[in-house]
């Protein structure tokens, strides 16, 4: 059925960036029509008079595997955090304890109007994942963790170089572009210290043979920049480039410690840069130069990271405090909330390559659309002059009125149409999950 938005404020994202009071017309799938229309046959109609219809906002850098592991990992730096409580509680995961780890966070991300994002599973049981989001509905790019070196790893998550290129492998052929294209797959080696260099260099020559998105972490805390020093010789960005991951096809969260030679190749490169204020600030990892970063004309995007380092996947809250966290810093005008925005959208889109696709709402895209109501105190007074105001340091996710993906509606007035994570079975799963690692 198509779907028809009638009477919002239409927050286009397009190169003029016009606001529109309009209708918003979608039939398979696409986003056909802009503007004051009659209603055509066999259409749903949604109300969306006082509301803002804007782009469906996109994550670049999520762990869907860490949701069922919220609050489990508090008050801990990065290393210690991921050696001490994510990785055991990773390598415990079963298959159906990472689909509802997985489903719950599709639906957390949903209903706060994210319609795409790069994910970075765990090592194991990596269809559960695709499973989860083929049933959601989400746009999705994500694949298995890659994870063959370091000695602090869980045996479980060890992974030989040849099982974690050929796992890899057989997923890519089984998911990527499925679903009309509506899942992808990447690489995602976790981060230099858990990869040997025989492994991102296989997966930088596939990658470029097939282009391939990579997805991976760098450069998040001093700690493990001293650390690839030590086994490397020269700084993180510098190691990766070395090996030839830096392009447009890769994806970096955070990069937080990086100099100006690390920032000049992440500029040269085209390398996509995911900002995960909440989790930076949780792991007191500290906080990247994005206003620097911006100037030199990097792509960056927006991500929550994962549950037990953020302990939502709220979108608003991430750009909220992507605007905020800057300001001391560079001043009051170094990060205004459309530039915030833009990242959350276009930025977004970019990232995952598919920036002629979705991240705008104009005729011919891809239907990834997000209603927001402002009809609360907290967003009064209303003025379409200030779109972009309202809905960065304003709105919340729990001010989402629809989510549609893909043209498909996927939740409506806070409630999921087409799953509903069983909240006993996540229950049990993560009981399982604990008893296995005597928590």
């Amino acid at each position: 059925m198509s779907i028809l938005i009638k009477d919002g404020t239409i927050v286009t994202m397009n190169a003029s960036r016009d606001v529109l009071k309009a209708d918003l017309l979608i039939e398979n799938g696409l986003i056909t029509a802009i503007g004051k229309l009659d209603n055509p046959p066999a259409v749903q109609i949604i109300n969306a008079g006082n509301k803002l219809v804007i782009p469906g906002l996109i994550q670049t850098h999520v762990h869907l595997c860490q949701t069922l592991f919220r609050g489990m990992a508090d008050d801990l730096e990065l290393l210690d955090w991921l050696k001490l409580r994510i990785w055991p509680l990773e390598a415990a995961h079963d298959r159906e304890s990472l689909y509802h780890s997985a489903i719950l966070g599709c639906a957390e991300l949903l209903r706060g109007g994210t319609t795409a994002i790069a994910d970075m599973p765990t090592v194991n049981h990596t269809n559960s994942v695709f499973e989860a989001v083929k049933e959601s509905g989400m746009r999705y790019l994500g694949g298995k963790c890659m994870m063959d070196n370091g000695a602090d790893v869980p045996p479980a998550l060890l992974d030989t170089t040849e099982n974690a290129l050929q796992e890899s492998m057989d997923l890519y052929e089984k998911w990527h572009e499925t679903h009309n294209s509506r899942i992808n797959y990447a690489f995602c080696p976790r981060f230099a210290l858990s990869c040997s260099k025989e492994l991102l260099l296989k997966i930088s020559r596939i990658s470029a043979e097939k282009n391939i998105k990579i997805h991976s972490h760098a450069s998040e805390n001093r700690a493990e920049v001293y650390l690839i020093e030590d086994l490397w010789g020269m700084r993180n960005i510098n190691w990766l480039n070395s090996l030839g991951l830096c392009s447009p096809r890769l994806i970096l969260a955070h990069c937080i410690h990086i100099d100006k030679d690390e920032m000049d190749i992440l500029a040269g490169s085209g390398t996509n840069i995911t900002h995960c204020p909440s989790a930076n600030l949780k792991l007191a990892s500290g906080i990247a130069k994005i206003p620097e970063l911006l100037k030199l004309g990097c792509n960056v995007a927006l991500g929550a990271d994962g549950p037990p380092c953020n302990n939502n996947l709220d979108a608003f809250m991430e750009m909220r405090l992507a605007a905020l966290i800057q300001k001391p810093i560079y001043g009051p005008t170094s990060m205004p909330a459309e530039t915030v925005f833009a990242m959350a959208t276009l930025g977004g889109a970019k990232a995952l390559g598919l920036e002629n696709e979705i991240g705008s709402l104009e005729p011919g895209k891809k239907a990834d659309v997000a209603i927001v109501d402002l009809d609360s105190w907290h967003t009064r007074p209303l003025s379409e002059a200030e779109v972009y105001s309202q809905l960065v340091y304003q709105a919340k996710a729990s001010d989402v009125y629809a989510t549609i993906v893909d043209g498909k509606l996927l939740m409506l007035e806070g409630n999921l149409l087409q799953f509903k994570p069983d909240v006993s079975e996540i229950e049990k799963s993560l009981t399982r999950v604990k008893n296995r690692i005597n928590l």
